[in-house]
This record gives C-alpha cells, sequence and structure tokens, in this order.
C-alpha cells in the first residue's frame, strides 16, 4: 500500500504534465496585439457637392420628438386590414385626436367609485348561478 500511493502520485502528475502539450493547441489565430494598417483616406470623385445654405435643415437631421409621434400615432405609414377594422370597432373615427393628451391632463375630472365597481369588473364571467352576498 505504501508502494502504490507514490505510484498514482507520479502517474497523476506525468498525466497532469501531458496536458500541458501543445496538442490540440495551436497558436494559429489572429494576434489582438497586433496593429493593423489602415487604409488610405481617398477623395470621393464626385465633386458636385452643394455647400450648406444657412437657415435650411439639414437633411440627415433626425427630429427625437418627431420619430416617437410617428412611432405612437402611426405616422404616414399605411395601417393594415386588421388595424383599420380594430380601429373602425373601438370609434377611432370619432375620438378626439388630443385624447391621450386630455387623459393626462392634471385638470382632468377624475370620479373615483371606489372598490365596489372594480371588484365588480374584475368578476369572472358567468350566469350568476354560484353568486351569494358577502357580509363584511
Amino acid at each position: 500500500m505504501r508502494k502504490v500511493v507514490p505510484i498514482v502520485a507520479v502517474a497523476g502528475v506525468a498525466l497532469l504534465l501531458a496536458g500541458c502539450g501543445h496538442r490540440g493547441y495551436d497558436r494559429a489565430r489572429p494576434d489582438e496585439y497586433s496593429v493593423a494598417r489602415a487604409q488610405p483616406l481617398v477623395v470621393p470623385p464626385d465633386f458636385s457637392l452643394q455647400p450648406p445654405q444657412p437657415g435650411v435643415a439639414r437633411p440627415q437631421d433626425n427630429n427625437p420628438s418627431a420619430q416617437a409621434l410617428d412611432a405612437l400615432f402611426g405616422g404616414s405609414a399605411p395601417r393594415s386590414g386588421a388595424e383599420r377594422s380594430t380601429l373602425d370597432q373601438a370609434g377611432g373615427d370619432s375620438a378626439s385626436p388630443g385624447v391621450r393628451s386630455d387623459a393626462g391632463d392634471p385638470d382632468t375630472k377624475i370620479v373615483d367609485k371606489g372598490g365596489t365597481t372594480r371588484d365588480i369588473v374584475a368578476a369572472p364571467q358567468g350566469d350568476g348561478q354560484f353568486a351569494r352576498a358577502v357580509a363584511k
């Protein structure tokens, strides 16, 4: 038993050292520390560029507010048939265009109807066969 432990230890160390070999590990990948040479700048062949005019909006400017409004309200993108149908059923043609602003206005009058109305609205659907009154 005394000789088995050193032999197993030597075999384990030899096995660990054998794993450090370069058999399955090659260095044929790009070196992350090397610096690539950049291509030189080239003047474009089209010299018919117009200088910017003062006071004229630049065509590449993107207005984030306009983009947000287009995303919220649809913008000029055509609506699909399902979207038009849903809007027609919801009364989209009779809704005021500023209804979202009215709902968030602090001067909007709000009536608190209490928890009873909330409970009635949240009640599961059914024919009322098993309904019962609960005294609080």
